[in-house]
């Protein structure tokens, strides 16, 4: 039993393979490499080995070349690998190809997601979500499933299972699909109905890459309990608070993160999800500044952002983690570069992040660092929307002075007639 449960336990070691193209640089692929670490790690899976190789097009058999198939399959075989993750989209051909040489699970980037996602799905709408969006992708890959029904030799009784199974198990897919599919848009109606009767109060948007820590300043600025974690796709399911800063009342929501090379399937069956996006008066645009990448990470969401028309929305730029920032100074005529971090606040601002068009500012969620400059700028654009909705609305000690000057009014008017 013990032996079962340590089985059980037992972490995936994982091989990463990519392919240098005429489209994808070497420095590309590394970041999309150690991307693609992070994600094998987030699923429970150990990566020990990277393979890359340069091609001018992928294998239309194996995706690699038959040297570099050979190179994986003798590291396989001596250092007790469970799992092979390529960093594209594997066809179903070369899905099958590849798990009939190398003899362990083979997986491309779309179905490690599609994996983290579905071990973090909580709510029947998240959950509905990713199992359209399995279901969509394991439809043209079936061949791959029922490989041992297919007919091995020739002669009478020996034709035909394997199609027969998988035409058989297409169409219940397909009809999964559909009742998916239609589960989904009740689900979305009665979300719609609950985006309805929150009125006309602003909504604010959090957006942007995933692990950027969205939750974490979506629990500062809320005051609430939403899960975060140092793991890509901690969030799936959008969090709605109601939120009031200097008595101004808004909804602040937390959305997925975005990613490159987010499966199509998801895209599509996530759309629901980012209504909140689409409906919201302000963005939060939040970017971790630490990390190597982050203007890639700008662009993919941006163009997330313009896939659903939203763009051109109000938006502000929040560079997070300023405290794990990191960057080499070298002096003139020194060889030994210093490795420096934690730039102060007025270096931040003399840098060309602070050059947007929109208004932009740097903190540390974590470290608490210049919050209260961001709930200000974050009330100041809240404002502006709503007092244009509601300009008769007067927070506080505003309501009190004009009840105070009206009292005033009242008593000398009371005066007067007594005169």
């Amino acid at each position: 039993m013990k032996d079962i449960l340590l089985q059980r336990k037992k972490q995936e070691r994982a091989i990463l393979a990519g392919i240098v193209t005429r489209h994808q640089s070497e420095s590309q692929l590394d970041e999309y490499l150690d991307e693609l670490a992070f994600l094998a790690e987030t699923a429970g899976a150990l990566p020990v080995k990277r393979f890359t190789q340069k091609l001018d097009h992928p294998d239309s058999r194996t995706f690699m070349g038959s040297g570099k198939v050979n190179d994986i399959i003798a590291y396989i075989k001596d250092n007790n690998i469970d799992l092979l993750i390529f960093d594209d989209e594997l066809s179903p051909s070369q899905l099958r190809n590849l798990e009939k040489l190398t003899q362990i699970k083979v997986l491309d980037r779309n179905s490690l997601i599609l994996d983290i996602f579905a071990g973090r799905a909580r709510t029947s709408h998240a959950k509905t979500q990713v199992e359209l969006a399995q279901y969509q992708y394991l439809l043209p890959r079936l061949t791959r499933m029922w490989t041992h029904l297919e007919r091995q030799k020739g002669g009478i009784g020996m034709r035909g299972p394997g199609e027969t199974q998988i035409e058989t198990d297409r169409r219940i897919i397909q009809d999964k699909i559909a009742l998916l599919k239609e589960k989904l848009r009740h689900i979305d109606k009665q979300m719609a109905t609950q985006r309805k009767n929150r009125g006309e109060l602003v909504r604010v948007a959090l957006v942007g890459y995933t692990n950027v820590g969205k939750s974490t300043i979506m629990n500062l600025i809320s005051k609430s309990e939403v899960f975060a974690e140092n793991k890509l796709f901690a969030t799936l399911d959008t969090t709605v608070r109601k939120v009031v800063l200097d008595q101004i009342p808004f909804l602040l929501s937390d959305t997925v993160g975005f990613i490159r090379k987010l499966p199509t399937q998801l895209i599509e069956s996530f759309k629901s999800t980012l209504d909140e996006v689409r409906e919201a008066d302000i963005l939060i645009h939040v970017v971790d500044i630490s990390h190597a990448s982050f203007e890639d990470h700008i662009r993919s969401v941006n163009e997330t952002l313009r896939d659903i028309g939203c763009l051109d929305k109000p938006t502000i730029m929040v560079f997070n983690k300023i405290d794990a920032f990191t960057y080499v100074q070298r002096e003139e005529g020194d060889l030994s570069p210093v490795l420096r971090q934690h730039l102060s606040l007025d270096d931040w601002k003399r840098s060309w992040m602070a050059r947007h068009s929109e208004p932009a500012l740097f903190i540390s969620a974590t470290a608490k660092e210049n919050i209260e400059v961001f709930r200000k700028l974050l009330t100041a654009e809240v404002r502006k929307i709503h007092l244009i909705r509601y300009p008769n609305y007067m927070p506080g000690y505003m309501q009190q002075f004009a009840d105070y000057e009206a009292l005033s009014r009242k008593l000398e008017e009371n005066s007067g007639k007594a005169d």
